[in-house]
């Protein structure tokens, strides 16, 4: 059983207590020096997909409006050559 554990965890449970321990001491560190906390992180990554959704939707609908603006004038064209091509 121990051998499982340390197979799922990557190595013993106390090396990769100390291991995880060391990079959460350097990430903390490191966003520290930003002068950014974790809610902000959140916060900003929240903020930064509502974003990209809503541009995303803005350039589909941006899409849509060009094909209806080319299917207006495309269609009736086609409409007409098939008909003048149908008495040949």
């Amino acid at each position: 059983m121990s051998s499982n554990l340390q197979r799922y965890l990557g190595g013993s449970p106390a090396s990769v207590l100390v291991r995880l321990l060391f990079l959460s001491l350097v990430v903390g560190a490191f966003l520290a020096f930003l002068e950014v906390t974790p809610v902000e992180l959140l916060e900003r990554l929240t903020r930064t997909f509502r974003v990209l959704l809503g541009s995303g939707f803005e350039a589909v609908q941006r899409l849509a409006l060009w094909i209806a603006y080319g299917a207006m004038v495309v269609v009736p064209i086609w409409l007409l050559s098939r008909l003048f091509s149908r008495g040949r």
